[in-house]
């Protein structure tokens, strides 16, 4: 049963990981900004020319390896894990921006539309990850690798984080692209609506696989 209960978590986190990406992909498709910590790979990818799922999984890696030095004994396996996740993320992406059929939209009615779904795919993503409770995603990781060393909650510290990420994309658009890269209102949108929506899916998913899919501990 042991085996079977990890597998089925697993399905999950998997499952999460590919409704994130779509969301991911959609909030870029609808270019009106990313989500805070996608903001991140978006411009670096437009810098290099490198795919967002690449430069995603560069970035996730580099948060791993920076969790690993602020932990340093204290790590394990499961954090080392994280990079698995982010490369499972960051391909997932790339797949879906290649499969979806259709561009920014002319509307920008529309384009909020979109973004709107890639919110609510995010959030739901994010959800599932929590509730399969096996691996963080990297950013999260590092944000509590970061509260294990500094006074401050985790709701602080990854607000500070998300704020670091915003202005390292705005920066780097600036210096490098002369503009505004992948930060417009839809990342403010993002920043304030994620959150809502995970709590909401949150208590959904909490009943149905306690049900269905026996995840409870």
């Amino acid at each position: 049963m042991e085996g079977e209960h990890f597998v089925r978590r697993g399905i999950l986190l998997v499952a999460g990981l590919i409704i994130s990406a779509l969301g991911v992909s959609l909030s870029i498709k609808a270019a009106l900004g990313t989500s805070p910590i996608s903001s991140v790979p978006y411009v670096t990818s437009q810098i290099s020319g490198l795919s967002v799922g690449t430069t995603t999984i560069i970035m996730n890696t580099c948060f791993v390896v920076l969790e690993l030095l602020i932990l340093r004994r204290d790590s394990n396996w499961t954090h080392v894990a994280q990079i698995a996740v982010a490369f499972i993320m960051g391909s997932m992406i790339d797949v879906w921006d290649a499969i979806l059929p259709f561009s920014t939209p002319s509307s920008y009615l529309l384009q909020w539309a979109m973004c709107a779904c890639g919110v609510v795919f995010v959030a739901l993503g994010i959800s599932m990850e929590v509730r399969a409770n096996m691996f963080l995603n990297a950013g999260e990781g590092l944000v509590m690798a970061m509260c294990r060393v500094l006074p401050w909650k985790f709701g602080n510290m990854k607000v500070a984080f998300d704020v670091c990420c915003v202005l390292f994309a705005v920066v780097s658009g600036l210096l490098c692209l002369h503009g505004l890269i992948g930060v417009r209102e839809g990342t403010v949108a993002a920043a304030i609506c994620v959150g809502l929506c995970v709590k909401v899916f949150n208590r959904i998913i909490h009943k149905i696989d306690l049900r269905r899919w026996e995840l409870a501990d």
